[in-house]
């Protein structure tokens, strides 16, 4: 028997510059001969995939490539760690406003003119940023790129469903993983070894949005225009009745997780050169890199796997490596330290994937941006209120080690919470991948 609620879809509505496929397609009078060149001007489906996840990589890369700068701006203009963490947490917040009033622009307007806005953004934020010479910049850097990235991340998961609905669930998980590591490592380097590294960093990436414009202009559109785009610019907080119960068993599990890489891409880099003694600002990068790095890859392990069994790896990966790192900063162990950070990473992706498997496979096309950028939504959340307030508390209470511990133990008792959940729920017939198994069933 199949389950109607998680077959796979349909092929994606043609649209006016979607190419015929012969001369039985179309209106009939078009001659093979034209159609053949209009064809070749789109990008191959599989490579529109993958072009539109390189996307979400470069994103993610530039929303933590300011972190091991961070340590520069703040020797060069003297503020203290609360502002570290507004600065990151403004960009949280302004990624959760472009997700509430553009998260479903796309599903009216078509995919590709709103990649090209973000994108267009994007390089503007990269100007301000090279060109800042103090806080208010960095904010308004800030604010462009977190608008920008939440006005895209709808559109490019919905987009990357819409190519393929099994394999764009899985990129969609993956994809914010690899940036985020990438980022923070190749900034860390940069700074580390290459001259002028708040300059660089960010002229590196405004050409890497340069040539994803190019890739974006060349896709073919996947949705077809609809009205209502002004009225879906108001903010609301709709789910379709199909994915309100996964929705509460993933929430509790993506606001851990991000409040988790919240933690390390505000004060990870601190904690890093606090617990190794060294002022090296790769091992500040080091951190997120880990972190990011290894939930990417326990992403494409676990792929395959059922979506509740990486829904219960992720929590219980979650809970053992955030508390190996609070005994290892208590310790002052380093490598306790980056080992927990490790077995952490395998929660933060096992628990995105687990989260994102859980809940996008039961939304209809037309319904997949905005769904996705609820998703989102609880993610940003959880990455930018506890980041600022952790701020707040390193300066005004007991410092950042104790602030760790706080933070540490917190994420703990969402995941416990999130496990209570999971098991409460039982097994969900619903929250599998399309051809997964569950009791005999398809």
């Amino acid at each position: 028997m199949t389950n109607p609620s998680v077959a796979r879809t349909s092929n994606p509505a043609r649209t006016s510059d979607a190419a015929p496929t012969g001369p039985g397609s179309g209106t009939g009078s078009a001659p093979l001969s034209t159609a053949i060149p209009a064809r070749a001007r789109r990008l191959p489906p599989n490579v529109a995939l993958y072009a539109l996840a390189s996307i979400t990589i470069s994103f993610l890369a530039a929303s933590s490539a300011p972190t091991p700068l961070y340590a520069v701006y703040q020797a060069e203009w003297g503020f203290d760690p609360i502002t570290t963490t507004v600065v990151f947490g403004v960009y949280a917040v302004a990624v959760l406003l472009g997700l509430l009033t553009m998260g479903k622009l796309s599903d009216h307007v078509g995919r590709r003119p709103v990649l090209l806005a973000a994108l267009a953004a994007q390089a503007a934020s990269m100007i301000v940023f090279a060109t800042a010479d103090g806080v208010p910049a960095l904010m308004v850097a800030r604010i462009v790129q977190g608008l920008s990235t939440g006005a895209a991340l709808g559109a490019i998961g919905a987009g990357m469903m819409d190519i393929n609905r099994e394999r764009g669930t899985i990129t969609n998980a993956v994809a914010p993983g690899i940036g985020t590591a990438t980022g923070a490592l190749v900034s860390g380097l940069v700074v580390q070894f290459l001259p002028a590294p708040t300059h660089l960093v960010y002229l590196g990436l405004l050409a890497v949005f340069v040539v994803q414009a190019v890739a974006v202009a060349l896709m073919a559109e996947t949705v077809t225009r609809k009205p209502g785009a002004l009225a879906s610019l108001a903010p609301e907080i709709k789910l379709p009745r199909a994915v309100r119960s996964p929705m509460l068993v993933a929430a509790p599990v993506l606001f851990a997780v991000w409040a988790l890489a919240g933690l390390y891409g505000s004060l990870g880099p601190s904690l890093a050169r606090q617990l190794t003694g060294s002022g090296s600002e790769v091992l500040g990068g080091l951190s997120l890199f880990v972190l990011a790095g290894v939930a990417a890859v326990s992403v494409l392990v676990l792929r395959r796997a059922a979506t509740r069994t990486v829904m219960l790896t992720g929590i219980l990966a979650l809970i053992a490596g955030v508390a190996l790192t609070l005994a290892s900063i208590r310790g002052s162990s380093p490598t306790g330290f980056f080992a927990g950070t490790a077995l952490a990473g395998v929660g933060f992706g096992s628990g995105f994937q687990g989260g994102i498997r859980t809940v996008m496979p039961l939304a209809r096309p037309h319904e997949s941006s905005g769904v996705l950028s609820l998703l989102f939504v609880v993610s940003y959340l959880g990455m930018g209120v506890p980041t600022v307030i952790a701020g707040f508390l390193v300066v005004h209470a007991g410092g950042l080690a104790a602030t760790a511990q706080e933070y540490g133990v917190a994420v703990i008792v969402l995941a416990a919470f999130a496990l209570l959940g999971l098991v409460r729920g039982g097994r969900d017939g619903a929250a599998v991948l399309p051809g997964e198994r569950i009791g005999g069933n398809t």
